[in-house]
């Protein structure tokens, strides 16, 4: 185990209809004027993005209101919160909504208290000051509420990049598993498979003695591969839908994380994928994973074995360990097909002639060298055999 720090300060607030003392934690957390950033769609016909209205009204705390966020959030809208939090003096940003909610809303906080391009950030310079966040989350997912990480989609082309920084953890987190009992499948689905990938980008480590934090990340993997199917089976499951939430926390607050190596190779190849087909992107890490581990197996065949004994039950087979390193990775495979995910390119709404330029953006855009490094370092030739593998 390699030498780490962790910080990991988010309040958390758990349970049903703590979404009502928005504006208690709000306030507790020094914001005085607040930016409401939110999508628009379910949090306005729910009326939750009301409730959080009036938690402020409440409290007697001043707020404004920006909404359009999608999945996949661009650059364009985080450059008009920024301008909008200047113009009405807000001090604090409240995300109404999910992971790219929660997200733009990181950047937007980054952004209004930085000279230059917000861009930067996302081009690898840490963030260090932010305007405080809070969040209300409704799709168990992202992980975004306990993480120090946000992603953004630049629209001058369209790179799909992230940032980090302590600065912009939550400074707390609501989270009522009740808010997601209205996802449609597909969404609840592509969400499972995200957590499923915050975990499987931890698990892939060449850091060695690091049995704690993978018992950890199995342990997560399993509530996961039970909770996923009777949450898909009864959406009103809440607390099928409690633990998912809870798990979609821990999965990317990196308390899973620390004191090892970390891949996250299938989330950058799966980046080009979101931000070129607007796809969603737990969609496109279903296509991304099963590839991309089928390539970097032999790597360190024992790692996929391991998983593959532990988390999907497989025997093993120690003549043979990449028989059973190829058996848990079909049983992922099987997993997610089992929940509704996509297993190839045609299904996700991608096309074998665009390969070329997912290459390009992924290995050469905005600044890249030629590859991409995590488990397993690589090339241009590598990421084309890749996506060529999700065909």
């Amino acid at each position: 185990m390699r030498n780490f720090t962790f910080y990991s300060p988010t309040f958390f607030v758990f349970g049903k209809d703590t979404e009502k003392d928005a504006g208690k934690y709000v306030r507790r957390f020094g914001g005085s004027k607040v930016l409401i950033h939110y999508g628009g769609g379910s949090v306005v016909r729910s009326g939750l993005l009301d409730r959080v209205q009036e938690s402020l009204r409440a409290e007697e705390i001043p707020y404004v209101l920006l909404g359009g966020v999608r999945p996949n959030p661009r650059s364009g809208l985080v450059y008009e919160g920024i301008e909008l939090c200047r113009k009405e003096g807000v001090d604090f940003v409240l995300a109404v909504g999910g992971g790219s909610t929660i997200d733009s809303s990181k950047a937007i906080a980054a952004g209004v208290v930085y000279d230059g391009d917000f861009w930067d950030f996302y081009s690898g310079k840490r963030i260090t000051k932010a305007l405080p966040v809070g969040t209300i989350l409704t799709i168990a997912a992202a992980g975004s509420e306990g993480s120090p990480d946000s992603v953004i989609t630049r629209e001058d082309g369209m790179y799909k990049r992230g940032a980090s920084g302590d600065a912009i953890r939550p400074k707390f987190s609501i989270l009522n598993p009740a808010l997601t009992q209205t996802l449609p499948p597909f969404q609840t689905a592509c969400g499972i498979t995200d957590i499923m990938a915050h975990l499987y980008e931890r698990y892939l480590t060449n850091t060695t003695e690091v049995e704690v934090t993978d018992r950890l990340i199995e342990a997560l993997l399993l509530t996961m591969i039970h909770e996923g199917p009777r949450v898909i089976e009864n959406p009103d499951h809440y607390e099928a839908r409690a633990n998912i939430m809870w798990a979609g926390m821990m999965a990317h607050n990196n308390s899973c994380g620390v004191g090892r190596t970390q891949d996250w190779n299938s989330h950058n190849i799966e980046h080009e994928l979101s931000a070129l087909y607007d796809c969603a992107h737990g969609a496109g890490l279903a296509v991304t994973m099963p590839a991309v581990f089928s390539y970097v197996m032999n790597h360190n065949v024992m790692r996929f074995a391991q998983a593959a004994v532990r988390v999907w039950g497989c025997q093993m087979d120690f003549a043979h360990p990449e028989v059973t390193a190829m058996a848990g990775i079909q049983a992922f495979r099987q997993f997610l097909k089992s929940i509704g995910m996509p297993g190839n390119f045609a299904e996700l709404g991608a096309d074998e002639k665009d390969i070329p330029k997912l290459v390009e953006n992924l290995c050469r855009g905005d600044g890249r060298k030629g590859s991409i490094s995590g488990f397993v370092t690589l090339t241009e030739e590598d990421c084309t055999n890749i996506y060529k593998l999700m065909l």
